[in-house]
């Protein structure tokens, strides 16, 4: 059976490489129904931050990545904290040792500095099995224990990657375990995925130079290695660099606060280096679920471009029912909507779908249907077409619509549209000019939906207020 599993460390939040990482596990799991596990691999205790193993819950659960095994969950392989494991490492460091492949590490900081001063002096690469002590005392657990390689050449085929090489000048010795009874990432995580019988293991980029020495580890044991498979890296926008915090790789719960949707985020994120081959953009959950394969992840680095997220917030935003819909915005009216009606909000929610990029969007896109505007002429001063208007003209299409809509007895939709064409017909004004000009004598919003489905929304009575409002000011500009 397939079993995955995403193990983060506890040193803050979590961003879109990690979380891409996760995505793509999860996915495999899914898709041949196996297990997907969280392990927190908080050996590291000098730089674990506080709160960050429930932000990574609350970021994983938020996209919809659930777990079958983990630290709130128990099972089998019990516990999936590696702070709690310690007895664990432990023990699988004292097989080595007691097999002739691990040693006490005897030597100061300003000792190893010191081989390493001669190694640069003598243009040489510092090899720490150069160095090896020839009597290293019992292991005690109060020295740092290294593993004791055994340098050779490594081919191996990485699932994303394909067939890899490395000589044996990759291999070295290092720590396993550490001298406060702590056991480093290189070694805790090969014993833990062992132990929980994963099959996959996904890794970012960064880690493809210390596959030699992982594979150089899993012989010592006497362990077959997993499906190995590297991924990309995600680089920022430009494609000069990874993407760091400083590049937009914000906490991936910041999204949420912003109103994107976890299904677009999904989308994103698995699309992010990954593709079915095909044209499509817009995938379900259950579509990733069925069309992902490993086989299909690219080698080269994906750019993040949040530009393209939010198209595809959009895009998800438009698929759903306007029930699923109303009740994810609930956070996201404005204030003046506090008193009106669901029936209303969800009349008014049906007319604006289309026109948000983000939940966010819904507050400015949508305020003035529950209360009036305040009228902002910047945006006439400022639009390239309605700057050109005079101060006369202005005031003249705005009462010119307001009489119109006056002796109009059809204030549907329809009735609208067929004033609003008798209206060009007129004043003899283009469509971009005309409905502009009404569009924000009525909404002062820098964007809405079609002028003659937001026209019957608010009804007649506020319209003719708001046209008769505008027109007095436009007269005295």
């Amino acid at each position: 059976m397939t079993r995955t599993r995403f193990a983060p460390s506890p040193t803050g939040f979590m961003h879109v490489g990690g979380v891409r990482t996760a995505l793509f596990a999860w996915l495999i799991a899914q898709k041949d129904h196996g297990t997907f596990i969280l392990r927190i691999e908080d050996t590291d205790k000098a730089r674990e931050v506080d709160g960050s193993i429930a932000q990574i819950e609350s970021s994983l659960r938020w996209l919809g990545i659930d777990w079958q095994e983990g630290i709130d969950k128990g099972g089998p392989h019990a516990p999936y904290l590696q702070s709690e494991r310690l007895a664990i490492y432990k023990d699988w460091a004292q097989k080595l040792v007691d097999n002739g492949r691990a040693y006490a590490d005897p030597y100061t900081k300003d000792e190893l500095e010191a081989f390493r001063d001669d190694a640069k002096t003598s243009k040489q690469p510092f090899l720490y099995r150069n160095h090896r002590p020839e009597n290293p005392p019992e292991w005690d657990g109060s020295q740092p224990l290294r593993f004791k390689s055994d340098p050779k050449s490594y081919t191996w085929t990485d699932a994303v990657m394909g067939d890899l090489a490395a000589g044996s000048e990759a291999i070295d010795d290092f720590i396993l375990m550490k001298s406060d009874g702590y056991p480093t990432y290189n070694f805790c995580h090969i014993v833990d995925d062992m132990l929980m019988e994963i099959t996959h293991v996904l890794r970012s980029q960064e880690f493809i130079s210390s596959t030699p020495k992982y594979l150089n580890l899993y012989e010592a044991l006497g362990i077959a290695p997993p499906i190995l498979a590297t991924l990309p890296y995600v680089m920022a926008i430009d494609g000069k660099k990874k993407l760091g915090k400083r590049d937009g790789a914000k906490d991936i719960l910041e999204y949420a606060n912003d109103g994107y949707l976890p299904e677009a985020m999904m989308n994103f994120l698995a699309t992010l280096g990954w593709n079915d081959g095909s044209e499509q953009e817009i995938f379900t959950r259950n579509e990733l679920v069925e069309k992902f394969s490993l086989e299909r992840v690219q080698k080269s680095p994906a750019r993040f471009d949040e530009q393209r997220l939010l198209w595809l917030n959009g895009q998800h935003i438009r698929l759903l029912s306007i029930d699923d819909l109303f009740e994810r915005v609930r956070d996201f009216w404005p204030v003046s909507a506090a008193t009106a009606s669901d029936e209303r909000k969800k009349t008014i929610l049906a007319l604006v779908q289309d026109r948000l990029k983000t939940l966010k969007d819904l507050s400015v896109i949508t305020d003035y249907f529950f209360a009036d505007p305040t009228p902002d002429w910047n945006m006439i001063a400022e639009n390239k077409q309605l700057k050109k208007l005079d101060n006369d003209t202005l005031a003249g299409l705005l009462h010119a619509a307001k009489d119109a809509f006056e002796k109009s007895d059809d204030f549907s939709a329809d009735g609208i549209q067929n004033t609003l064409n008798d209206l060009l017909e007129t004043t003899g004004q283009k469509p971009g000019i005309l409905f502009s000009v009404i569009r924000l004598a009525v909404s002062w919003a820098p964007f809405s939906p079609a002028l003659n489905d937001t026209l019957s929304v608010l009804g007649k009575d506020i319209v003719l207020a708001r046209l008769d409002s505008a027109t007095r000011p436009a007269t005295n500009q």
